[in-house]
């Protein structure tokens, strides 16, 4: 991978990760076009550690109470909410990094990101007009590890991390302004987790066909800085739209995505 590239796929995360469209899928599915060769999921987790620096300049309130407070309910239920994914990704490692590598549910994943947002935008907006919706202080423990099950669903390339967490918060009933903030408070532990994962990576990383791949550090710092510039700049607008907009425009999106996907995964071939 070149700079460009790397720089290419910093501002494709910096976008894409503040909408529930999922940006590893993205980052999968632009190396798969240009023919990166470097480790994906570990380049991926360097991207996302760009915009982590995002989410702290956005949310740095809320991480500042939770700081000066640490021993509260939202702190044990970002705990809780993390523990899935957690466990996933200690039991199902192995595997998960070759639907990274390999690519082959892309399409699918894409597809079940259109189904939880079609699904959470029509419960949601029964909750509204039944004046069901609760508020951030009205949240279970209940709530919190259903969000943790859907960000655990979320870790393959495709399923949104973000669309799949604030689908269920609003599965909970939960209002949308909380969903969205819970959701990227998550972020933080599971950006955290999957660095932690990937130190293995920060050399060398046997792909697919066995081969010993070095890592292009000069790329990968170009792509993790442009992801942070371009996620701090975006993530207030993208916050917004996903608090105040429907979620359907973002369903099409990852639907038509998808079906392109598989189309040239099973017929065209002309990326896979």
């Amino acid at each position: 991978m070149n700079v460009l590239e790397a720089i290419m796929l910093g501002i494709v995360q910096g976008l894409t990760e503040f909408l529930p469209v999922s940006s590893s899928g993205h980052l999968v599915l632009l190396q798969r076009i240009f023919n990166v060769k470097e480790p994906s999921l570990f380049y991926d987790t360097m991207l996302h550690l760009g915009t982590l620096t995002a989410v702290f300049a956005v949310l740095w309130k809320d991480i500042w109470e939770i700081l000066k407070k640490p021993f509260q309910k939202l702190t044990l239920f970002l705990i809780i909410a993390t523990i899935p994914a957690v466990i996933a990704a200690l039991t199902f490692g192995d595997f998960i990094e070759d639907i990274f590598i390999s690519a082959k549910f892309l399409g699918w994943c894409f597809l079940i990101t259109t189904v939880l947002l079609v699904t959470a935008e029509i419960l949601s907006r029964r909750a509204v007009n039944n004046s069901n919706l609760r508020k951030a202080d009205q949240m279970n423990w209940l709530d919190a590890l259903f969000i943790g099950l859907m960000q655990a669903i979320a870790i393959p390339p495709g399923i949104s991390r973000s669309g799949a967490t604030i689908s269920g918060a609003l599965f909970r009933g939960l209002d949308r302004d909380f969903a969205a903030r819970f959701s990227f408070l998550m972020s933080i532990p599971a950006i955290l987790g999957a660095l932690v994962f990937q130190t293995k990576d920060l050399l060398t990383e046997n792909e697919s066909l066995g081969e010993q791949i070095t890592i292009n550090p000069i790329a990968v710092i170009a792509g993790t800085i442009t992801a942070a510039i371009v996620g701090f700049f975006a993530v207030k607008f993208m916050l917004k739209i996903i608090r105040e907009k429907s979620l359907f425009g973002f369903a099409i999106y990852t639907g038509v995505l998808g079906a392109l996907v598989l189309i040239d995964q099973y017929i065209t071939k002309f990326v896979f």
